[in-house]
């Protein structure tokens, strides 16, 4: 079986393995509705970390950098099937709905869902196209199925509007904060940008004066410090840190931390 299996293209995902697997997600972009099957499913972001297991509904707040790690439990496969509430969708059902949010959502990122009859069998009624995949679900009919689980959501928890329905731009928040909290997701500097609430020349004024430098330098120098400190202070290896420190390969952290630190990263654990 392919995995994930894309039940429809881009936004309903049937994910299957049977080893543990950690995945620097780094830009969560959409709301998303996530059935865990089989296994554990745990994400972690700079204000949360919250685990679901079999049985067990989370809806993940878009605009959020995270974390996201699966894991196989008493030796059965994992599972799981993951629905992206994309923005265009959303407001469809806004507009058809005639459903208005007058205040921005500034409660939870990620909540899980309570246990439902009719959202398990909403569930339940993709399988089908997991386990014949050749029979291919027209456009139409997988835009009614999202949308179908929107009305479930929303029946089953009438707060969820404010959640899936604000469409307005992020706050601009304190960078500082901000970055130091999340310097180590490897995501581009427009990505920062706008989850700070800024143009990215907006962002990279505020970030010269607050930091003195320009972005893409601070966030390597802050990374090796990481590193550095992680190799030292924690006997950490090398190979087991680049990834969550934002880089895409040991050879750059290796060639990047010699540059700084005047020796290879290995050579601090001898």
């Amino acid at each position: 079986m392919m995995n994930p299996t894309e039940i429809i293209p881009g936004v309903i995902f049937f994910s299957y393995h049977s080893a543990m697997r950690k995945e620097k997600i780094a830009f969560l972009e959409h709301n998303t509705l996530v059935l865990q099957v089989l296994g554990r499913f745990t994400l972690e972001t700079a204000t949360q970390k919250i685990s679901m297991e079999a049985g067990e509904m989370l809806l993940i707040r878009k605009n959020q950098l995270g974390e996201i790690t699966k894991m196989p439990l008493d030796g059965q496969d994992y599972q799981t099937i993951v629905i992206r509430l994309t923005e265009d969708l959303l407001r469809k059902i806004a507009l058809e709905e005639q459903i208005e949010v007058a205040q921005k959502y500034t409660e939870a990122s990620n909540l899980l869902i309570p246990g439902n009859d009719f959202l398990h069998a909403f569930f339940q009624s993709l399988m089908p196209y997991v386990r014949h995949p050749e029979k291919k679900i027209t456009n139409e009919v997988g835009i009614l199925k999202v949308k179908e689980a929107v009305y479930l959501l929303l029946d089953i928890m009438p707060g969820l509007r404010e959640f899936l329905f604000d469409f307005s731009e992020p706050y601009k928040m304190d960078l500082e904060k901000f970055m130091l909290t999340n310097f180590h997701y490897n995501v581009p500097i427009e990505k920062f940008a706008h989850l700070t609430g800024r143009s990215l020349a907006g962002f990279k004024r505020d970030f010269q004066k607050i930091f003195g430098m320009a972005p893409r330098r601070w966030l390597l120098e802050m990374r090796l410090k990481e590193a550095l400190h992680l190799i030292e202070k924690k006997n950490k290896k090398p190979s087991g840190i680049y990834l969550d420190l934002g880089f895409e390969s040991l050879s750059h952290f290796s060639h990047s931390f010699k540059k700084k630190f005047g020796k290879a990263p290995t050579e601090w654990l001898i």
